[in-house]
């Protein structure tokens, strides 16, 4: 079977990881943490937060858009986080 077609198997909340970024004193960053914690609460998927002023790569490459939200590596989100999209993408 093509790799294209073939399908992987898809994995459950508790097995992805959620990563904000951030700074402090971000009422956008507060925000997305607020339901980023809802969600993976609920879930029981990992998450961590990341600021961009501890980073100078995290800081080059998403000071305009933060906050930014991650799932497993991969950026999902930025500047408002949407709880039912983050639901979906963890697949909750």
């Amino acid at each position: 079977m093509s790799p294209l077609l073939r399908r992987t198997p898809r994995k459950k909340p508790t097995e992805r990881t959620v990563t904000l970024i951030g700074k402090p004193d971000c009422h956008l960053c507060e925000d997305a943490e607020a339901v980023i914690k809802e969600i993976c609460g609920e879930l029981g998927t990992p998450w961590e937060k990341k600021d961009i002023t501890q980073d100078e790569e995290l800081h080059r490459v998403y000071w305009e858009q933060i906050p930014v939200v991650l799932i497993d590596g991969e950026q999902h989100d930025f500047w408002r986080v949407d709880p039912k999209r983050l639901r979906a993408a963890l697949g909750g």
